[in-house]
């Protein structure tokens, strides 16, 4: 584990230059899964993620030949963010190698830091060797995202604030891993200042490298995710030992759950946190009666989701729950009907956001248009209830949203 001593360290060398997060306790979550939450909102840390702790940590323990000749990061966007933030502040020139695939709004911020940002790879492990030629090449120094102890302290730093910002100890803290330096460094500091407290980590189902490694088991197979902060295909040689020696569990959750943790944060906190930072709450969610009862602690890791993104898990999710449908009604192409079809969702409280006219379908007599209506619902019970009074008033009505989107 990482030490006290070095964890109190990186604290004095953060002190007054990122943000000591809030950590509220949330009503509605716990409702929702019958334990009692706390969030450590790390999505308000200073560019938008906790990876600035761990990266001011390290450029601060460079040497002045090392600041001089410059670093280099690879990162999917917020260990980006956090090593061009303060290098920029501290005159260290940086270099910063990102995936192809990354969201263009961390790019567009990584650069207005001043980084010089090169996209290489699909992958992270694919980013990380050309930034590791670099080394090579150009005599910088890399700066690991996660696989260092400086790094490690860092991050650990959130643990340490979680635990004073509690008055009594909490049972429980789940965390997101990627590589596994927040949660090794925030474990090292639970499991000195507060053993009782069960920890577990929080992998997405795409890249549970850290669970494979955890139960010997090989279920990484990469792909897309909404949660690309922790998308990494190899766990980090110094995290894993701690994460083996610290952790109860690793949770791994899927695509949907992580869309509805955002939605639901978003919805119910009025929080913006991406999707690596939300797995937690997925988590939570899906193992309400191992948590039940129980003071549990999540570590919102991150806010940086592209606004497109987030505009679109927000309209799945409205679909999802029926709150938003589309429902598809063949009617005579005579005068009138359109109306009628208006006034009969009127009728039943659901508001009309769009409408199409689809005259050239050959599955449709020529006597015949199918109009697709855009609704918003207040349930799949309402969705249910307009389709019933369609089909009872002699349309052909069904729905052609997806649930699963």
């Amino acid at each position: 584990m990482i030490s006290l001593e070095v964890l109190k360290r990186a604290q004095e060398t953060l002190a007054g230059k990122v943000n000591v997060t809030p950590m509220i306790y949330s009503q509605v979550l716990s409702n929702m899964s019958g334990a009692e939450v706390y969030l450590k909102l790390e999505n308000l840390q200073i560019t938008g993620s906790f990876k600035s702790r761990g990266a001011l940590v390290r450029l601060a323990s460079l040497s002045k030949e090392e600041a001089a000749k410059g670093v280099v990061a690879a990162s999917a966007g917020n260990h980006a963010q956090g090593v061009a933030y303060h290098a920029q502040n501290m005159g260290i020139p940086a270099t910063i190698v990102m995936p192809q695939g990354t969201p263009f709004n961390k790019i567009s911020k990584t650069e207005k830091l001043g980084a010089k940002v090169i996209v290489s790879g699909e992958t992270f492990i694919q980013a990380r060797n050309t930034a590791l030629d670099l080394v090579k090449s150009d005599g910088l120094t890399y700066v690991s995202p996660y696989d260092h102890e400086d790094i490690m302290a860092g991050q650990g730093v959130v643990g340490l604030e979680m635990i004073d910002q509690v008055e009594r100890p909490l049972d429980a803290i789940l965390v997101p891993i990627g590589g596994g330096g927040l949660l090794a460094g925030v474990a090292s500091a639970f499991k000195q200042l507060s053993p009782n407290t069960e920890i577990f980590g929080v992998q997405c189902d795409a890249f549970p490298s850290m669970a494979d490694s955890f139960y010997n088991q090989s279920n990484t197979k990469g792909g897309y995710t909404l949660a690309e902060g922790i998308a990494v295909k190899e766990p980090g040689e110094l995290t894993a030992p701690i994460i083996k020696e610290t952790t109860t569990d690793i949770f791994v959750v899927n695509e949907i759950q992580i869309e509805e943790a955002v939605l639901s944060l978003a919805e119910n906190q009025r929080l913006t946190v991406e999707g690596a930072g939300a797995v937690g709450l997925a988590a939570l969610l899906q193992n309400k009666e191992r948590f039940a009862g129980k003071r549990v602690g999540l570590v919102l890791s991150g806010g940086n989701i592209d606004s497109r993104i987030l505009s679109s898990v927000l309209l799945r999710g409205l679909y999802r729950d029926g709150r938003m449908a589309v429902l598809r009604i063949a009617v005579p192409d005579q005068p009138g009907h359109l109306a009628k079809i208006t006034k009969i969702m009127s009728d039943n409280g659901a508001n009309i956001v769009e409408i199409y006219h689809q005259r050239m379908f050959f599955d449709l007599s020529v006597k015949l248009t199918e109009v697709d209506v855009v609704v918003e619902t207040l349930d799949q019970d309402h969705v249910q209830r307009l389709i019933n009074q369609f089909v009872g008033e002699g349309y052909s009505c069904r729905e052609i949203s997806e649930k699963n989107a």
